[in-house]
């Protein structure tokens, strides 16, 4: 019972005044139940510390060789006596072959090391400007008044479900100029591929134009496509349809993720990190999305109308390398990335999931235990992060209270803080409710929470490709210094947690003239003269 206490929270709910019944023409409130995220301070599991330091030692341990062996060489080469030195013979053959083993040692050496992968550039893409018609149904820019009076004339909902949808958009966190295409109002209209393959190749080959554009690449440059976008699977791929637009090279490392949910743009960072240690000196292109009109429900069912609410359009394209001479021309260095799976638990599996209703309509179904599930997720995947990347003096004062925690029913162990390890958080853009939990739960200050907060007011939830709109927020604000620490982190179904952090190689001055926020840094520019 003290563990589902410590993840409800409870609301009172105004429900006006009663229009009938004994109590008519006074007031009502409800109170309201509902889950939150578990209590970070009382729930920290050991074994996720431990896990956490056994990342920072098996990744360690290649930078701890090289000097180790300096030491003991040099150790031994001052052993010799200017005698010791002048018996040895200094012929040809025996230089050459003491210069050929040296490189071998080192050859081998740097070959087994894995390489830093930089991240040269990244583009979010932004519908044009011109689609803000509030008349054509193929148009994108939406407000939450005219989502409401879209839903209500499309004939779709009963009466019960606008009232739902219209309550979780006023508390939502999202602004009134998100992205979603109308044409899912239209009055009979039914999903299908024609439309879910327009709007991705929309959404996809904006962001790949843009960072084309960008960063001056040559397409036979990129070995390896990494694609990922959680409903829309078809055949031929997504991943194939950018090979067969741009016209890759035939020998290109394809690969598609599919049905990973909002943390999947992680996960293709992780594998490309993988392939890039493969192909060596190799560019990787990692292309994030969601396609909204293929995952957009009609029906009444309650659980079911929550992402129609929150996805909004957005898609995000990733230039990595590995290649050393592009450190001096990269953005920022993958520093670490840790993701958390729990699966293996039925309740975290069965807290987003794609279905039918009743009447055999298609949407995502977001379960009342998302909430605990996330944040159980969220806790794992920090508790392991932690030892990665905390400075070792708040390693040390966390670890000693975790331990007097765990000997001690009445000791309150201190959360560790997050915010000596990072300058920058991106906490991906799900709603108001989740980044209030995590604000609360890792005392965040406003500034580590202002890119969530303003990516979900003016593009919504756009799944995977959010975490990269935030960063662009930064960078667009000219809050990106060198030396920078951010950290990213996304929630999938599944259910998983991934973080990645990076560390910023240069600052960013000025806003790239193809940032999603351009207009937006424009106007402060123009309120901080």
């Amino acid at each position: 019972m003290a563990s589902e206490r410590e993840i409800l929270s409870t609301e009172i709910v105004n429900r006006g005044i009663e229009d009938s019944g004994p109590y008519a023409g006074s007031l009502s409130f409800s109170v309201r139940v509902r889950r939150g995220f578990p209590d970070f301070l009382h729930s920290v599991n050991l074994k996720y510390v431990k896990l956490g330091y056994v990342y920072l030692i098996s990744h360690g341990i290649y930078f701890v060789t090289a000097p180790i062996l300096i030491v003991i060489f040099s150790a031994q080469i001052g052993k010799l006596t200017w005698q010791d030195l002048s018996l040895i013979k200094f012929d040809l053959p025996n230089a050459l072959f003491l210069t050929g083993l040296l490189a071998l040692i080192l050859y081998v050496y740097l070959d087994l090391m894995p390489r830093s992968t930089y991240l040269v550039d990244f583009a979010c893409y932004r519908p044009p400007t011109e689609l803000k018609s509030p008349i054509d149904f193929n148009t994108a820019q939406i407000s939450k008044e005219e989502y409401i009076d879209l839903a209500r004339k499309s004939g779709k909902f009963n009466e019960a479900a606008i009232k739902f949808q219209q309550r979780v958009l006023k508390n939502s966190g999202i602004g009134d100029e998100t992205y979603l295409p109308r044409i899912v109002f239209r009055p009979g209209y039914k999903i299908n591929l024609k439309d879910g393959r327009e709007e991705a190749a929309m959404l996809l080959f904006g962001a790949v134009d843009t960072i084309l554009a960008a960063t001056k690449i040559p397409i036979k440059d990129i070995k390896i496509l990494i694609v990922n976008c959680g409903i829309l699977n078809t055949t031929p791929s997504l991943s194939a349809m950018l090979i067969n637009h741009y016209k890759l090279r035939h020998d290109v490392q394809s690969f598609n993720l599919g049905g990973m949910g909002c943390a999947a743009g992680i996960v293709a960072i992780d594998l490309a990190r993988d392939l890039l240690n493969v192909y060596k000196g190799s560019y990787a292109l990692v292309v994030s999305t969601e396609v909204v009109s293929f995952s957009w429900y009609s029906g009444n069912e309650l659980d079911m109308l929550l992402p129609n609410c929150f996805f909004r359009m957005g898609a995000a394209a990733v230039l990595l390398s590995n290649r050393l001479l592009d450190r001096w021309r990269a953005k920022y260095q993958l520093k670490q990335l840790v993701r958390t799976h729990k699966g293996m638990d039925d309740k975290s599996f069965k807290s987003i999931q794609l279905k039918e209703d009743g009447e055999r309509k298609q949407g995502l179904s977001v379960s009342k235990d998302v909430m605990e599930v996330g944040g159980n997720a969220l806790k794992t995947n920090i508790t392991t992060l932690g030892p990665l990347v905390l400075p070792v003096s708040e390693q040390f004062h966390f670890f000693t209270s975790l331990l007097f925690k765990t000997n001690s029913n009445n000791h309150k162990p201190s959360i560790p803080n997050y915010k000596l390890a990072f300058e920058h958080v991106c906490i991906q853009a799900t709603s108001k409710k989740v980044l209030d939990e995590i604000h609360n739960n890792l005392e965040l200050t406003e500034e580590y929470m202002e890119p969530s907060r303003k990516t979900l007011e003016r593009f919504g939830n756009t799944s995977s490709s959010s975490v990269w709109y935030e960063l662009a927020y930064l960078e667009a604000f000219g809050k990106i210094k060198r030396g920078n620490r951010i950290w990213q982190i996304a929630f999938g179904s599944g259910f998983k947690c991934n973080s990645v952090v990076w560390k910023a190689l240069t600052s960013v001055g000025t806003p790239p003239k193809r940032s999603p926020w351009i207009e937006d840094s424009k106007q402060l520019a123009t309120y901080r003269k």
